[in-house]
C-alpha cells in the first residue's frame, strides 16, 4: 500500500513538472512571436529594447509630469512633484521627430490652406505711400508796391479756389493822385514833350502802371484804385489781409498756389533708404480712381530720417491738369527698380513676425507641420520675400498657422529652433534651465495635509502662473528643521521656486499674515 502512494506522488511531481515546462515554453514562444516583453516597471519593450505602452501598443519615448515637462522618465510611475501619474509621450506624436501632426479632419475644419513657396522674376522696386502737396516752386506771390489801403477785398478766405486773372483785392492809392493831376497840367499848358515825359517816368517810378498812364493820356480822367488779380489759377493758399487794412510797397497780401503740377512725397522706409536713387520711376494710385494712374520720375531724395516714421522722402512732380487730384491725398506708390531680381516669395499671409524673429510652418514629406525661422526681405504685392531658410517648392501653411504654432511650441519645437535639438540637448543647457526658472518665485495658498522632515503636502489653490488647477502635491523643505510651526489642518499661504528636486518652498505663513 505504501509502495502505491508512493509511485503516485511521483507521478504527480513529475505531472507538475511537465505542466510548468510546456507552460514555460508556451510563454517564451509567445513573447518572442511578439518581440516584446513586460518589464518588472510596467511598460512593455520590444525585442530592440523600444519601450511601448502595453494599453494601446504605440511606441514610447519618455514619460513625464505635463506640469514639470523638462524633467524626463524612463518608466512609468507616480510623479515626484505632484499627486498624479506621469504621462508618457509616443514617438508618433512628434516628440522625436521635428514637428507636429494633426489629423486630415481637423484641417478641414480649422480652414487650413497650404501655398507653395516659388521663385520668381520681379523687379527690384518695392511698394511705399505718399501724399500730394503743393508745388513750392509754382507758387505765386501777391505783393503790393505801393502804399495804400485795401478799398475792397475778393477773395474772402485761404484755400479759396482762383482762376487765372481774377480778382484779389482792390487797392485806393492816395499817393497816386498829384503825379497825374501835375502830368494833365503839363499836357493842357501845352508844355514840350521832354517835360511830358519827365512827368510820365515819375509816374512809373510811383509804380503807377503803364495801363493806367495810357488810360489818363486817353481819358484825362484821374485813376486812384488798382486792383491785383491774381496771376494763376489754383488756390489762395495765403491771405494776409482784411478789408480796410493798411498795406506797405513789398507787403505779401496773397499766395497762390497752382494746381496743374502737384508733389508728390514718398515715404521711403529706412531699411530701404540707400537703394533709392534719383530718376527711379514711380506708378501712383489713390482711392478714389485705382484705375487712375499717375507717373512721374522721383527729382530729388530730401535729407533726413524722420525721428516719428523712421522714414526718408523722396519728392517727384505728377501732372495734375484734369485736377483730380487736391493737396493731402494719401498715394498708394509703386517704385520701379531699375533691373529684374529673382525673388523666393510666400503669400504674406504665411508668415508669423515676432518682432525679433519671422516663421513659417513647413509641410514636411511626412505631412508634419514644422516652424521654421526664416529671413524675409522686401513685400511684392500680397506676397513677401524669403531671403533664407526656404527652399524653392517647399510647402507652407497659408492660414490657420498661428494655431499649428501654438501646438508646437507645446510640444517644445519652436524650443528646438533656438538652438536645442529635442533629445540631443546638451547636459549643460539641461542643467542650466532648472537654475534660470529658479529665479522665479510662486506663490498660493492652500491647507497642510502632511508634514515629514522632507516635505509638506498642501491641498492648494491654483496658481496662473504656471497654468495648474487646484490640487493636491507635496513641496520639499530647504532643511529638515524648517517652518516648524506648521501643522496638518492649517490654512496657510506660501511661496517655492523650481529647484533641481522639483519645486521647493522658500516661505509658509499662515493665511492673513504678511505677502
Amino acid at each position: 500500500m505504501m509502495n502505491k502512494s508512493l509511485v503516485r506522488a511521483v507521478l504527480l511531481v513529475f505531472a507538475g513538472a511537465a505542466l510548468l515546462g510546456a507552460g514555460y515554453f508556451a510563454g517564451t514562444r509567445h513573447a518572442a512571436t511578439n518581440g516584446m516583453g513586460v518589464s518588472v516597471n510596467g511598460a512593455a519593450t520590444t525585442s530592440t529594447g523600444d519601450k511601448v505602452d502595453p494599453k494601446t501598443g504605440r511606441k514610447v519615448l519618455y514619460w513625464h509630469d505635463p506640469m514639470v515637462p523638462a524633467q524626463h522618465f524612463d518608466k512609468p510611475g507616480k510623479s515626484p512633484f505632484m499627486d498624479m501619474q506621469l504621462e508618457p509621450v509616443y514617438a508618433d506624436e512628434g516628440g522625436g521627430a521635428a514637428g507636429v501632426r494633426i489629423d486630415p479632419g481637423l484641417q478641414q475644419n480649422l480652414g487650413i490652406r497650404y501655398a507653395t513657396a516659388r521663385r520668381q522674376d520681379t523687379s527690384d522696386g518695392f511698394d511705399a505711400v505718399g501724399t500730394t502737396q503743393f508745388d513750392e516752386s509754382r507758387a505765386d506771390v501777391v505783393q503790393s508796391r505801393v502804399t495804400g489801403y485795401i478799398d475792397h477785398l475778393y477773395a474772402s478766405a485761404p484755400m479759396q479756389r482762383i482762376s487765372k486773372g481774377a480778382p484779389i483785392a482792390s487797392l485806393f492809392v492816395p499817393d497816386w493822385l498829384a503825379p497825374q493831376e501835375e502830368y494833365l497840367s503839363l499836357k493842357r499848358g501845352g508844355m514840350d514833350m521832354g517835360l511830358l515825359e519827365a512827368s510820365r517816368a515819375r509816374m512809373r517810378a510811383l509804380s503807377i502802371p503803364d495801363g493806367l498812364i495810357a488810360s489818363l493820356d486817353r481819358t484825362g480822367e484821374v485813376q486812384t484804385h488798382v486792383v491785383l488779380s491774381s496771376p494763376e489759377t489754383g488756390v489762395v493758399s495765403e491771405l494776409n489781409v482784411r478789408d480796410g487794412a493798411q498795406v506797405t510797397p513789398g507787403q505779401t497780401l496773397a499766395k497762390v498756389a497752382g494746381l496743374s503740377k502737384l508733389w508728390l512725397i514718398v515715404e521711403i522706409p529706412e531699411a530701404l533708404a540707400l537703394s533709392v536713387k534719383p530718376g527711379m520711376t514711380v506708378d501712383a494710385t489713390f482711392s478714389g480712381d485705382p484705375t487712375q494712374h499717375f507717373n512721374g520720375q522721383i527729382r530729388e531724395v530730401l535729407p533726413g530720417i524722420s525721428t516719428t516714421s523712421r522714414t526718408l522722402q523722396a519728392r517727384l512732380e505728377i501732372d495734375n491738369a484734369a485736377l483730380k487730384l487736391t493737396p493731402g491725398m494719401l498715394m498708394r506708390v509703386r517704385v520701379g527698380g531699375q533691373k529684374t531680381v529673382s525673388r523666393l516669395l510666400v503669400p504674406s499671409e504665411a508668415v508669423i513676425t515676432t518682432g525679433k524673429r519671422s516663421v513659417v510652418i513647413v509641410k514636411n514629406q511626412d505631412g508634419r507641420l514644422q516652424p521654421v525661422s526664416v529671413n524675409v526681405g522686401n513685400d511684392v504685392g500680397n506676397e513677401t520675400e524669403v531671403l533664407s531658410g526656404l527652399n524653392d517648392g517647399e510647402t507652407v501653411v497659408a492660414s490657420g498657422q498661428f494655431l499649428i504654432d501654438s501646438e508646437a511650441s507645446l510640444k517644445s519645437v519652436l524650443p528646438r529652433l533656438e538652438g536645442s535639438t529635442g533629445a540631443g540637448t546638451s547636459p549643460q543647457a539641461t542643467a542650466s534651465a532648472p537654475t534660470a526658472a529658479a529665479a522665479q518665485t510662486y506663490e498660493t495658498a492652500g491647507k497642510v495635509e502632511h508634514v515629514t522632515g522632507k516635505d509638506i503636502t498642501f491641498s492648494h489653490q491654483p496658481v496662473p502662473a504656471l497654468g495648474w488647477p487646484a490640487m493636491t502635491m507635496a513641496f520639499s523643505k530647504p532643511a529638515s528643521d524648517a517652518f516648524p510651526d506648521v501643522k496638518p489642518g492649517q490654512t496657510v499661504h506660501f511661496v517655492f521656486k523650481q529647484s533641481d528636486d522639483g519645486y521647493q518652498l522658500t516661505k509658509v505663513e499662515p493665511s492673513g499674515g504678511a505677502k
